[in-house]
């Protein structure tokens, strides 16, 4: 088998980039991507799938990123037939339109294949954001290396784990930490909102999901309306991720409409919701990292189905001791987490309110959540350019990469 240094780039100076998106957050990470590298390749070519962010950035899309969008099994299995024939198609595609580099990112069921089929054919393969190896079946590390030359990871701890199966993987940075700023502007959130300084706030992210808001929001709801129960002037901020989900949860708050009054749905606007506030309760997932990086306190609620509850426990599937990424990131328990049985109303509703209650825990705690965000804060779309360019093996000379980006390269590829 080839190797990448032994492949020298096709197409010279107009080097052709092929990605593949399967999710929203997948399409801003690469429209992020395709400007750094046509900064560095002016007359680059980019193709494959995509959303609107990496069709704006140039993409020329062959499909579009919601033709992978599909999530649970029950979705997963109604949908192969024709997920089996679109990856078919595009392989085909792709080795026709002979790449210098695939670039895979995120939608590990979907790209891994695609990488591992066009790597064993000669093509230079990235897989853009790592799966969870940190948190379960760590041996995926090998495989995923025998799909992509090149792992570009979000979290510093995830390249260790590659290299303990010879992977060559590279830290690039979290994007989401390059947009938030070190100090959000409360008060200017606050503002646009309509929000007086003195009222207190507490956003709730039950999900994006239609499954997880059907799980988790009537916990959340019954959780919040004990916390409005000690706080009587206290607003909710419940962001919407689309129509669909706003539709789910204005019918869980029809069957509430005392605490309806207290809830604001916001369309979209998570971000903010959740600088505007003074406390987020919130499920596990991006949202913490979210969450943590807005600078607010939070409480982690999560339930899983009761037989893959089991199943994790007693296979002892989880190799973390947290679940949510600020926890993780600092392995300690900065935030509480409260999983499967612990996630309750009163359980939820009483960890909201020592947040609440105790102004100095706040303050002890928002210098660690800087800190985290300083260390994910990378220019991660630059650095993973440069490790995509580093990939082609081409030189300063022979890309015509300018001299301040190549010295950007040597300090900050590891």
């Amino acid at each position: 088998m080839t190797t990448p240094d032994s492949r020298l780039p096709i197409h010279g100076l107009r080097p052709r980039f092929a990605l593949i998106a399967g999710e929203a957050s997948g399409d801003v990470l690469g429209a992020g991507l395709i400007a750094e590298l046509r900064a560095r390749f002016p007359q680059a070519e980019f193709a494959g799938v995509g959303g609107p962010a990496m069709r704006a950035a140039g993409l020329d899309a062959w499909h579009d990123s919601q033709a992978l969008a599909v999530m649970g099994l029950a979705e997963v299995l109604r949908h192969l037939p024709r997920l089996l024939k679109l990856r078919a198609n595009l392989r085909k595609r792709l080795l026709a339109w002979r790449p210098d580099v695939f670039i895979g990112i995120d939608a590990p069921d979907f790209n891994l294949g695609v990488e591992q089929w066009l790597k064993q054919r000669g093509v230079r393969t990235v897989h853009y954001v790592s799966p969870s190896v940190w948190a379960w079946r760590e041996g995926r590390a090998a495989k995923i290396g025998r799909s992509a030359d090149r792992v570009l990871c979000l979290f510093p701890m995830e390249p260790p784990i590659y290299a303990r199966h010879g992977v060559d993987a590279r830290f690039v940075g979290h994007p989401l930490a390059d947009a938030i700023p070190m100090q959000p502007d409360r008060r200017a959130v606050r503002n646009a909102l309509v929000l007086p300084e003195a009222t207190p706030v507490l956003a709730m992210l039950p999900g994006s999901r239609l499954g997880e808001i059907e799980k988790m929001l009537p916990l959340f709801l019954q959780a919040a309306g004990l916390v409005a129960l000690s706080i009587p002037g206290l607003q909710i901020l419940l962001p919407a991720a689309n129509a669909e989900c706003d539709a789910a949860i204005r019918t869980h708050l029809a069957t509430q409409p005392d605490l309806a009054a207290r809830v604001r749905v916001l369309d979209g606007d998570a971000q903010r919701a959740m600088i505007a506030s003074d406390t987020v309760l919130l499920a596990s997932g991006t949202a913490a990292l979210e969450g943590m990086l807005c600078k607010r306190p939070m409480v982690v609620g999560h339930r899983i189905s009761p037989t893959t509850y089991r199943i994790v426990s007693f296979f002892k599937l989880l190799k973390t001791r947290y679940v949510s990424l600020p926890n993780v990131l600092a392995d300690a328990p900065l935030v509480p987490e409260l999983l499967q049985d612990d996630c309750t109303p009163e359980k939820l509703a009483s960890a909201c309110l020592r947040w609440l209650g105790q102004p100095g825990a706040v303050d002890a705690l928002l210098p660690k959540f800087a800190d985290i965000h300083a260390q994910l804060r990378c220019d991660a779309s630059a650095r993973a350019a440069d490790a995509v360019v580093e990939l082609l093996g081409m030189g300063n000379g022979e890309s015509g990469i300018a001299p301040d980006t190549a010295t950007r390269q040597m300090h900050l590829l590891p």
